[in-house]
């Protein structure tokens, strides 16, 4: 740990700055300045490709070279771009004049005036933006969802065929197998993971309150639109939005958060289901040599990775709720509360990659107790009731539920011998007392 993040006022760039630092790329101040920087770039590119009058004699084979602005982009520029800022008091007018010096190096600045041409400063923080945020879910969210997930499938698929005593309102239910219960989980990701596919990055762009007034007065005979969409979406990846303010509706972009919440949301209940298992000795946990589970009792081995992930879900989806409730509502055509809002979104993404990595850790430290699950099956033979009243009925035996429920009420505990000996006062014949003296919590476990 450096001396920089022992002063980290945030734990996500102080205690997890280790596991976090893969975002700074994509939502650090950095991070941002360079996809500003990059918008700009390709931005000015479309212009010459269009072309405009002005910039049709503007040689191509510099392209490249433009593209080594952003692609090349160092801790250094944008250092320069932060002291140009302090002149400016202006964070996207300092790229641009950052850009304009950067043509002028490369002997190019008759062109500088079509550096950010017509736009406001909108059209390159709702590009900027989304696009950090899409790169960011395909190379590290994304990625590290997917490995809890194929972690739980496959300790789903090793456990499959494990019985085990199933709990409602925490009580004794119908057996269940552990596998199954993991893969409950496993599905509920794979379709908001889905949902999460289809939600757009959507973009704005058009200029001042979103009309393209100033492209359209200066160049009336181009279709500014059908620029737009092509620049947005086929040049950035992204998805414009067509009729918009000065500033992107935000609507996908909160539907992008709601979608992760539900997915924390999901990851928080398997959690505490995990926590609940290690707490029944259903599962022990590996011992890594030094480590120390409690200050004063030597012998506890804690499920700390769950608690920890636990609380890092929950920070992360009490920012995302505040982001999806607050980003759709704008004043008329713009006010800037959604500007300090939109540099946070680093936070609850980091808060959520440490929980991935916590719930990780905590999933290869989980080692089978199936002695402890066995017991928990062999102590509560009153869950195969279900089974014998539901046989019965099949049989056209008068009021089974009510026989069973007599027996499994009693004040006393329902062992093996006590439902056999049950079984052999039915008035039914031998062939279903033998079918029913076959069930047992081990194999009572449905399909």
């Amino acid at each position: 740990m450096t001396l920089n993040s022992l002063n980290a006022i945030s734990p996500v760039d102080g205690r997890y700055r280790r596991q976090t630092s893969d975002l700074a790329e994509y939502f650090s101040e950095f991070g941002l300045i360079r996809y500003r920087v990059r918008v700009e770039i390709e931005y000015f590119i479309a212009l010459c490709e269009l072309p405009l009058p002005q910039l049709s004699t503007f040689d191509k084979v510099l392209f490249p070279a433009l593209k080594k602005i952003y692609g090349e982009f160092t801790e250094q520029d944008a250092l320069e771009i932060k002291e140009i800022e302090k002149t400016t008091n202006h964070d996207v007018k300092a790229v641009e004049y950052f850009i304009k010096n950067k043509f002028e190096s490369l002997g190019i600045s008759q062109f500088s005036e079509f550096i950010h041409f017509g736009l406001t400063s909108q059209d390159i923080n709702n590009t900027s933006i989304p696009l950090s945020i899409k790169d960011a879910q395909e190379k590290i969210v994304l990625p590290a969802l997917m490995e809890v997930m194929l972690k739980i499938k496959n300790l789903a698929t090793e456990w499959n065929h494990i019985p085990m005593l199933a709990k409602t309102h925490g009580q004794p239910a119908s057996p269940t197998r552990l596998g199954k219960e993991l893969n409950v989980f496993v599905e509920r990701l794979v379709n908001q993971v889905g949902l999460l596919a289809s939600v757009p990055y959507s973009a704005k762009f058009g200029g001042a309150t979103g009309n393209f007034n100033a492209h359209h007065i200066a160049y009336p005979e181009h279709d500014w639109v059908a620029f737009g969409n092509d620049f947005v979406n086929e040049k950035l990846g992204l998805s414009r939005s067509q009729t918009t303010t000065q500033i992107e509706h935000y609507d996908n972009l909160g539907a992008y958060f709601d979608n992760l919440k539900r997915i924390n949301t999901i990851l928080i209940d398997l959690c505490r289901d995990v926590w609940q298992y290690v707490s029944m000795n259903y599962f022990k946990q590996k011992i890594k040599a030094g480590e120390i589970g409690s200050s004063a009792m030597p012998h506890k081995v804690n499920p700390i990775d769950f608690e920890n992930a636990e609380g890092n879900l929950g920070i992360a989806n009490a920012l995302f709720e505040h982001f999806s409730a607050k980003l759709p509502i704008s004043r008329l055509q713009r006010d800037l509360t959604d500007s300090t809002v939109l540099r946070n979104i680093g936070v609850p993404l980091s808060h959520t990659i440490i929980s991935l990595k916590s719930i990780l850790k905590g999933l290869e430290k989980l080692e089978l107790n199936e002695a402890a699950i066995k017991q928990d099956l062999d102590d509560n033979w009153a869950v195969v009731a279900e089974a014998i009243q539901t046989v019965l009925r099949r049989e056209g035996y008068p009021k089974p539920y009510e026989a069973l429920k007599d027996l499994t009420r009693k004040n006393e505990k329902i062992t093996e011998k006590a439902i056999r000996d049950f079984i052999e006062t039915l008035d039914i014949s031998d062939k279903v007392k033998f079918e029913l003296k076959q069930i047992s919590p081990f194999n009572y476990t449905g399909i």
